[in-house]
């Protein structure tokens, strides 16, 4: 298949109305990004946080100062620079402070164990670091061969309202905690403070190239070598282009709400919040974490135009809205990913908001949006929608990616677009691996149906294979979950010695429900083709899942795999 090869494009027609067929020109860097809408909305909040707000132009200030402060210590372009900051206002301030200076941010979970930290430091070698105070400690005792030069830590209570700062110090147990988990006394390092007090804003300084190197993204899961997806300015500008492209209805500047309850380190995160709502001029509303009542408080102010989510989310504040008797009307558009959203979540939860719903597709790889359904009524609930402004998209056959299936069969999916990655940090094997002539492998197996929308069949590397036919979790994940008293359920292959991998099954019980093995593996058998059907079931408390919800499918097997050893 030829590089220059263009396959038809069936979901254009499926376009809602207003969205353009493809992206303009790429140009500039991220750091123009925000100063654009700090010229253009000076006086805008760009930042909420806990109610304190600062604005577009205050920001942009900031982000000099603190580049100007990091310049001071020793950074220069092309330089790696560690962030380990939840959601917080220093959190975008370092993101855009470090781009202005030409170096790369290196996002990083600030709820890592100490290993899976230091497996990421040990790939990127980054000698600069700015971390919340909660974990310097945990950065202080890498070791020489990885220490870092400069290790900045951030107090992000300092970014709340004084009196909101003032409960916090109040010598009562609720306060006592609630300050632990904010806090933790450092020393050793440079404050944030200093860093981003500069007495002087910064000279003129060489700009970003679109071409440059702008951040590395780690990808999903935590166990073996890291990789670190090699992200450009032009990537994520792209993403947060085509973004805009697929909403023509947002308006930017004042008025446009986006809420940060997703982690800004995840890729998902970071586009929707960090790169996307600040080319909009909105207003940002951060949340350290996910907590229904916060978040409803906001939405009695301020109702989000846009809401990036995962469904878990969705679920916790439809049913704590409804608790309370507080109304979820006027969020616009919820954008949904990770995991499959359900048509007995979009329906109440649109009810309730009188907004969107609207599921979507992507991976670190891609900065990371690929394919988001239409904000209108065509959308197809159970797909992941349709490819955005610019992306180009083929199903491949399994065994030989520079073959296409016909139409409307089930195959790799394979994409190409502005907002691709090159490759991975420092790795150009693994890089290889993931290109076929061009195109980047997503691993994943998909359909399209006639009129371009796109649904996940599986993981290829999820796949089980068992007496030589192929089982696909996700598949039979479905059918269980319709069985009574079946609250959630994951499905994986055992090593099998009679037929190569056996299908197994942990499921999740109900409030009060118990498990029928053969109950359940009769129903499984009147939708599942036998061989299907898993042969074993495994009643656990709760599945492990990652920070956005994503059932962890290894940790399920090693749980079963510690359970048979019992």
């Amino acid at each position: 298949m030829s590089k220059a090869y263009n396959p038809p494009r069936p979901w254009i027609t499926s376009y809602a109305p207003g969205v353009a067929e493809d992206l303009g020109e790429v140009t500039g860097s991220l750091f123009d990004v925000v100063e654009r809408s700090a010229r253009e909305y000076p006086t805008a909040p760009a930042l909420e946080f806990f109610g304190k707000t600062i604005t577009y132009a205050e920001m942009l200030v900031q982000i000099e100062r603190a580049a100007e402060g990091l310049r001071e210590l020793g950074v220069k372009a092309g330089d790696p620079v560690a962030l380990i900051l939840p959601n917080c206002p220093e959190h975008i301030v370092a993101f855009y402070a470090v781009l202005r200076l030409g170096a790369v941010v290196v996002e990083h979970n600030p709820l890592y164990t100490p290993r899976e930290l230091r497996k990421q430091f040990e790939d990127h070698a980054a000698k600069t670091a700015i971390a919340w105070n909660k974990v310097v400690a945990t950065v202080q005792d890498f070791p020489d061969d990885i220490a870092v030069t400069n290790l900045i830590s951030v107090d992000i209570t300092k970014s709340m309202p004084l009196t909101t700062r003032a409960i916090l110090r109040l010598p009562i147990a609720k306060a006592r905690a609630s300050r632990e988990a904010l806090f933790s006394p450092v020393e050793g390092t440079v404050s944030w403070d200093k860093v981003s007090s500069s007495g002087r804003l910064p000279s003129i300084w060489v700009r970003p190239q679109t071409s440059d190197l702008a951040i590395i993204q780690y990808t999903s899961g935590t166990t073996g070598t890291p990789k670190g997806a090699a992200l450009t300015h032009g990537n994520m500008i792209a993403n947060a282009m085509q973004a805009q492209a697929w909403t023509p209805s947002v308006l930017r500047g004042n008025g446009c709400v986006f809420y940060a309850v997703l982690p800004m380190f995840h890729a998902y995160g970071l586009t929707l919040c960090v790169t996307f709502a600040m080319s909009m001029g909105a207003r940002l509303v951060l949340f350290p974490k996910f907590d229904a009542d916060m978040v409803l408080e906001v939405v009695k102010k301020r109702p989000a135009t846009v809401f990036p989510l995962v469904p878990p989310i969705a679920e916790r504040l439809l049913a704590r809205a409804k608790e309370t008797g507080t109304s979820l009307e006027g969020i616009k558009i919820g954008v949904s990913g990770a995991m499959p959203l359900s048509v007995e979540l979009v329906e109440p939860f649109e009810a309730a908001s009188g907004g969107y719903l609207c599921e979507g597709y992507g991976l670190s790889e891609c900065s990371p949006v690929l394919m988001v359904n239409p904000v209108a009524d065509n959308r197809k609930i159970g797909s992941i929608g349709l490819p955005l402004p610019g992306t180009e998209v083929r199903i491949v056959d399994l065994d030989n990616p520079t073959v296409d299936v016909p139409a409307g069969s089930e195959g790799e999916l394979v994409v190409r677009g502005p907002q691709v990655f090159s490759g991975y940090y420092g790795k150009p094997e693994e890089t290889e691996a993931v290109f076929a002539d061009g195109w980047f492998r997503t691993g994943d197996i998909v359909r399209m149906d006639p009129d371009g929308f796109v649904t996940v069949v599986d993981r290829i590397k999820e796949l089980i294979i068992t007496g030589g036919f192929n089982v696909a979790p996700t598949e039979v994940e479905n059918v269980l979950r319709q069985f009574p008293g079946i609250a959630d359920v994951a499905v994986v292959g055992l090593p099998s010695s009679r037929s190569g991998e056996e299908v197994v099954a942990a499921v999740v019980l109900e409030p009060g429900a118990t498990l029928d093995a053969n109950a359940l593996r009769e129903f499984g058998r009147t939708i599942l083709t036998p061989y299907k059907v898993p042969r074993q079931f495994f009643v656990v408390d709760e599945l492990p899942k990652s920070m956005i919800g994503k059932v962890l499918r290894r940790q399920v097997k090693q749980t079963i795999q510690d359970l048979l050893a019992e």
